[in-house]
């Protein structure tokens, strides 16, 4: 018996996922912030009475969207990758509520072998945009789609190390990304790696943290964030943000500049010498 037909992939393109609204509370907004990587110390991240909720959060609420394209049968979830994450942030998380989101297919791009298919995420607090690369799904006469961006060629003005901890994986996968490639060796072997590794939405909040204290913000003053996710980060890695400002400004040291009213950087994420998150942007308000 042959394999039914999968709808191509261009037709998913404007395909609404649905609406729901997930409910949350200071404990989960807490266990988010250890879970990137904010120290017991950060009081204004870990403490209900001095609470600033870190806006990426809002991509952990809105995780079910990607699954639910997933789910539908868009493409194969056993070869499909995360492969890049915008976050556009409209106001600030409450401590602790209820966030209404609606979600469907934004672009579908033509890779040739492969697609990339963009789901959209809409809520009053901000706006993010996963793109998913789906292998064999490709083919289907549509757009390529935007090339990767490269890192500037000049050294960067900022470097900070980010710390990753063997149970962050196990960790993080409790705020809403239960798939099993990042807590069983098995799955992780199926999935082409040697061991767990760590979501790529994880490493991504994790370099926001050093990025703020680079131009004086608070990591809860993000307001747009973007990246490429190059190569799998593990549980225990070490890893290096560095950091450039549109312009060349210096962004931390001697002849550094004081902080404008909003900051924007360039930024990739290093693992082993190689990059993990590329063609980074980030934004902040101060």
């Amino acid at each position: 018996m042959s394999a039914p037909t999968r709808t191509p992939a261009g037709a998913w393109r404007g395909r609404e996922l649905g609406e729901r609204t997930v409910g949350y509370d200071e404990r989960d907004a807490i266990l988010y912030a250890l879970a990137v990587g904010a120290d017991a110390t950060d009081l204004d991240l870990v403490f209900e009475e001095r609470l600033r909720v870190l806006p990426t959060f809002a991509l952990a609420l809105a995780q079910w969207a990607p699954d639910a394209l997933g789910s539908l049968g868009a493409f194969d979830i056993r070869t499909a990758v995360h492969g890049a994450q915008r976050l556009q942030v409209r106001s600030p998380l409450p401590r602790s509520g209820k966030l209404s989101m609606r979600a469907y297919v934004g672009e579908v791009w033509d890779k040739g072998t492969a697609a990339v298919f963009e789901v959209v995420v809409v809520s009053e607090c901000a706006v993010a945009t996963w793109s998913l690369f789906a292998p064999g799904c490709g083919g289907f006469g549509g757009e390529r789609g935007p090339s990767a961006p490269t890192a500037p060629a000049e050294p960067p003005y900022h470097q900070a190390e980010v710390a990753t901890a063997p149970n962050q994986a196990a960790l993080y996968r409790l705020l809403g990304d239960r798939h099993a490639m990042h807590i069983d060796p098995e799955a992780a072997r199926a999935a082409g790696q040697p061991r767990p590794f760590l979501h790529g939405l994880c490493s991504m909040a994790a370099a926001t943290l050093p990025l703020a204290r680079a131009v004086g913000a608070h990591p809860a003053d993000l307001v747009r964030l973007e990246g490429r996710f190059a190569a799998p980060v593990f549980p225990g890695d070490r890893l290096t943000a560095r950091a450039w400002k549109p312009g060349g400004t210096r962004l931390s040291g001697p002849g550094a500049e004081p902080a404008a009213s909003s900051a924007e950087l360039r930024f990739e994420l290093l693992g082993g010498g190689r990059p993990v998150v590329s063609g980074g942007r980030a934004g902040f308000s101060s």
